[in-house]
């Protein structure tokens, strides 16, 4: 089967979306199908490459203007178009009857311009742009989404019809499993920090849905609950907010919280092997990359009661209001005195999210669209 993947613009810099594209484009490819990745060039945007302000503006002139040209010369070749990220779900439009599905990693952005989240209010011209995102996963000819909530949010909020919406899940876009604790250290001790005996970690970027003052406020509670063990915070992802370093700097946090932008993912796996637990009390989520990331190492996980982090997390991790750092904070307490069985636990857990499963699940999908052929029936 000749696959044509179409991924993200680079200059948007959006880490996880282009991770996902070549997890697609390896597990294809070692299935023994034939794949080409095509994504927006950066042809106008080169003038300011950057996903914000004038560089922003720019980077649509090669989106909406350069690339759907460039789409439509190559669409003989294929036999079918992933779209990987919903986000360029307004390509639809330009594929006509080639057999295609779109790939749906979470709502958030589609509810936020709704007004479903008070919290963080969306600009016209994010809502214009959301409107068109959602024009092209109705127009689509198949939407796969990454867990089961963000499937039924999906199916609420667009009136796709079900049988054009199917549940394929995300796999670890990196082969992270345990890591020996000497190999582990000797990384960490190259990060030039001291974890001490007992670190905890979060990772993630600065989007309001991370909580990332939330995880802050869990530690700052943990340290009055445990200051016997003097436990440490690493955080993996963007650079601190302003907000953070507040935090930080008004709660006597300075000298036991890390800031580490930027890591290599063996550092990572370093660093998920050996913490005492990952916080991950997100408010929102399509699903949760971090959760099985660690889980996958064997470590303990804490995240939010909600959907999906409890459909990813299983029975493997720690369930909080993530709202309430006081009680989340208790919990990781509780959680500390049965660590060996939530290790055990979670790398069990881990193993359900298979990059065989993931691109098997695919590969059935595209036959499916294959099958309704160019009749475009999905159309009518």
């Amino acid at each position: 089967m000749r696959v044509l993947l179409v991924s993200n613009y680079l200059n948007d810099a959006q880490e996880s979306m282009q991770r996902f594209a070549a997890l697609m484009e390896k597990g294809l490819i070692q299935a023994g199908h034939d794949v080409r990745t095509l994504r927006p060039q950066n042809i106008v945007g080169r003038l300011r490459p950057s996903g914000e302000g004038v560089g922003k503006w720019l980077g649509y002139i090669d989106k909406f203007g350069v690339f759907p040209s460039f789409l439509k010369s190559v669409l003989a070749w294929a036999n079918v178009v992933h779209i990987c990220d919903h986000s360029n779900s307004f390509y639809t439009k330009h594929l006509n009857t080639k057999p295609h599905v779109v790939s749906c990693h979470d709502l958030i952005a589609v509810r936020c311009a709704l007004g479903e989240v008070p919290r963080n209010l969306t600009r016209w011209t994010g809502r214009q742009l959301q409107q068109l995102i959602v024009k092209g996963l109705v127009r689509a000819q198949h939407v796969v989404c990454v867990s089961e909530a963000t499937r039924r949010q999906l199916l609420r909020v667009t009136q796709i019809p079900e049988q054009r919406v199917s549940r394929v899940y995300n796999s670890l876009n990196y082969p992270y499993s345990r890591m020996s604790r000497d190999e582990a250290m000797a990384r960490i001790h190259k990060l030039r920090i001291d974890l001490g005996k007992t670190f905890f970690l979060h990772v993630g970027g600065n989007q309001w849905y991370k909580n990332r003052v939330g995880v802050l406020r869990i530690f700052s509670s943990l340290r009055k609950q445990i200051p016997q063990q003097n436990p440490k915070m690493v955080m993996v992802g963007k650079p601190w907010t302003d907000d953070m370093r507040r935090f930080v700097s008004e709660n006597g946090l300075k000298d036991v919280t890390f800031e580490l932008p930027g890591i290599q993912d063996e550092d990572l796996r370093a660093l998920y092997s050996t913490a005492a637990m990952l916080l991950f009390p997100s408010l929102d989520e399509g699903f949760g990359w971090p959760i099985i990331e660690a889980q996958a190492c064997g470590c303990p996980v804490l995240t939010s009661g909600r959907p999906p982090m409890d459909e990813v997390g299983g029975t493997a991790a720690v369930y909080v209001d993530p709202e309430n750092p006081e009680a989340a904070a208790a919990a990781v307490v509780l959680a500390l005195n049965k660590a060996a069985d939530l290790r055990e636990a979670s790398l069990q857990n881990a193993a359900r999210f298979s990059s065989s499963a993931m691109i098997q699940g695919y590969l059935s999908l595209y036959e499916k669209v294959c099958s309704e052929g160019c009749l475009g029936s999905w159309l009518n």
